[in-house]
């Protein structure tokens, strides 16, 4: 028998397949909001009029653009971002770029409820052990119109980097996930190649983590297996043409579907575990993370849960094959890294990753149990 709990979110819309620029002025109106703070892409603001098109449709109801928000979301961007929406007195905050933006705008929502202005700060609401810290909701919300498909727009959590420690801490609240989310395919046709179809693997990742977590269940299994069929479709095409709007679409409900686990409290594994460290550490985009490590950890994962990873190989059209194999040969056919040397990180740093990694939200719940540094170890060697 089924045992389980679904949390839905405070999520209230998603829009799909409509301009931004009118899709952000619907928002704005069914919200009452009045003072947009746009924290956009610096290359869609600087090299595109995509940004440009919502500012003018917005009019006077622009307050401000922050547009310099480095990867992995760094603490000292997100206080200065925080800092220009508090001086513009914004209502609304809308996210326009890859998961990095998205994630900042959640870390901002909290800094502005909490009167956080420094970096030692947003120590007052990052979490500890999984657990936040009690902490004021956020007042000023946000929307999103992503440019990259992780996901992360589906999702009350946010990693953002300590720059000391170079470790990425999670925060969260249940309303720091966006308002509404809004699927624009125009806009990603300005997302280089590698970036969108690596953060697609990244959602690859999370159907495959969740559905073979152990943990699934029938609701989020719908999601993810055809999340996962939908992505694994797409991504070629979009490699084909990268103007195929359709295409895009379809990645981007995929992308969609393919949170249905972690918003329903399934945890992820050890390549989502690995992956914040070689992201935190070593400056690897998130996408690479996921194509270097979720194939290994499939495989040395496969003697406990070889019944769900065929659930995966059967929604990636190969029923009956290695899951791993499956997985490996789609990440190489997109051209993308399949080993830590092509990402640039050498044997060397193995066991600091992997003692970092035990720190993680998600190694400890890996399927497979991992008592220990010695056993992340193993799957980095084989990913060398």
């Amino acid at each position: 028998m089924h045992k389980g709990r679904v949390i839905f979110g405070a999520m209230e819309e998603v829009v799909f397949g409509r301009p931004a620029s009118e899709a952000v002025v619907e928002q704005m109106n069914r919200l009452g909001a009045n003072r947009a703070f746009l924290m956009v892409s610096g290359t869609l603001n600087r090299e595109t009029d995509e940004i440009e098109k919502i500012r003018r449709a917005l009019g006077a109801r622009h307050a401000a653009t922050f547009d310099a928000m480095p990867a992995h979301t760094p603490r000292s961007a997100v206080i200065a971002a925080a800092d220009q929406a508090r001086a513009a007195n914004a209502d609304l905050i809308v996210t326009v770029g890859g998961g990095s933006i998205t994630d900042g705008a959640k870390a901002v929502q909290l800094c502005l409820a909490n009167d956080i202005r420094t970096v030692e700060g947003i120590d007052r609401i990052r979490a500890v052990k999984g657990a936040p810290p009690p902490m004021n909701a956020p007042v000023v919300r946000q929307i999103s119109a992503p440019t990259t498909i992780a996901g992360g727009d589906f999702s009350p959590s946010a990693g953002v980097t300590n720059e000391t420690t170079k470790v990425k801490e999670a925060v969260r609240h249940p309303l720091a996930i966006p308002r509404a989310v809004i699927l624009d395919p125009a806009l990603g046709s300005h997302t280089p190649e590698w970036l969108w179809l690596s953060t697609g693997i990244r959602a690859v990742d999370h159907c495959v983590e969740g559905i073979c977590s152990g943990q699934s269940h029938p609701y989020a299994d719908a999601q993810m297996q055809k999340g996962l069929s939908l992505l694994t479709q797409a991504l070629p095409r979009v490699k084909a043409d990268g103007n195929d709007l359709d295409a895009r679409m379809d990645c981007q409900i995929g992308t969609w579907l393919s949170m249905g686990g972690l918003s329903s409290g399934i945890p992820m594994g050890a390549s989502h575990g690995i992956g914040y460290v070689l992201g935190a550490e070593f400056g690897v985009p998130h996408g690479y993370t996921s194509c270097v490590m979720l194939p290994f950890v499939m495989r040395w994962n496969k003697s406990v849960n070889a019944e769900r990873q065929a659930l995966v190989s059967a929604a990636m059209g190969h029923p009956g094959e290695d899951a791993g194999d499956v997985l490996d040969s789609f990440i190489r056919g997109l051209g993308m890294p399949r080993s830590l040397r092509e990402v640039k990180v050498g044997p060397e740093n193995f066991d600091r990753i992997a003692q970092q990694a035990m720190a993680t939200p998600w190694v400890p719940r890996n399927p497979r149990r991992i008592e220990g540094p010695a056993q992340v170890r193993e799957i980095l060697d084989s990913a060398a």
